[in-house]
């Protein structure tokens, strides 16, 4: 019987300036008050000068007290990428599937992504108490190796070999998960993720399509 699926794209995004315009730390924080801290924070982050792990958990923790309403505020403020909803479409023409894996957090993911038709999502969980933000994360950190290994996860689920797969990403936690595809994707990328991605785009998402057919 022929497998549909062997020939078929997987494309893996980052999330936060990646498929989305904002980082979706940055607008918590500043309900928080602590934008200026978080966007240095994550500034330093992705041009990896800065442990991804415990700069989340730095900058995490100035979200303390906020409203955990702010998930449904902040998803309304989002704005996917040009070109996002053509890729989704051509990569789905193909038979193929959409990830986006994220240093963000799933409380927003969960909201905005089913609109998006995006197959699977993977992102940190924040832990919320008597409705408010308790300035940690639950459960394990979504670090480069996490995102490099859910890339090679949902290419087992989905039955694509990893020469049918593509990452797309903008800093330097996307760079493991970038060497791992069969083509790596730097969009409006930092410097580092510039150095090894095999293409880099700055305007659209949809200068990725026709890389779809130089898979395999």
């Amino acid at each position: 019987m022929l497998d549909m699926n062997k020939n078929a794209p997987l494309v893996v995004l980052d999330c936060d300036s990646t498929s989305i315009r904002e980082e979706v730390i940055e607008i918590i924080a500043k309900t928080a008050g602590s934008y200026e801290e978080v966007k240095t924070i994550t500034d330093a982050a992705m041009r990896g000068e800065y442990d991804f792990a415990e700069s989340l958990k730095a900058r995490v923790a100035t979200l303390k007290g906020v409203p955990e309403s702010v998930f449904e505020q902040t998803a309304k403020q989002l704005n996917f990428n040009p070109g996002f909803t053509e890729l989704v479409e051509a990569v789905h023409a193909r038979n193929g599937h959409i990830a986006v894996v994220s240093g963000g957090f799933l409380e927003v993911l969960d909201l905005v992504m089913p609109a998006q038709k995006v197959d699977v999502w993977h992102a940190n969980r924040l832990t919320v108490a008597d409705g408010k933000l308790t300035g940690t994360v639950s459960g394990e950190i979504v670090t480069a190796a996490t995102k490099a290994d859910y890339l090679k996860k949902w290419a087992a689920e989905f039955g694509t070999p990893l020469s049918h797969t593509i990452a797309v990403g903008d800093g330097a936690n996307d760079i493991e998960m970038m060497r791992i595809a069969a083509i790596s994707v730097g969009y409006q990328a930092k410097p580092a993720v510039r150095e090894v991605a095999d293409y880099c785009f700055d305007d659209t998402l949809a200068h990725i399509i026709p890389l779809l057919d130089r898979l395999g």
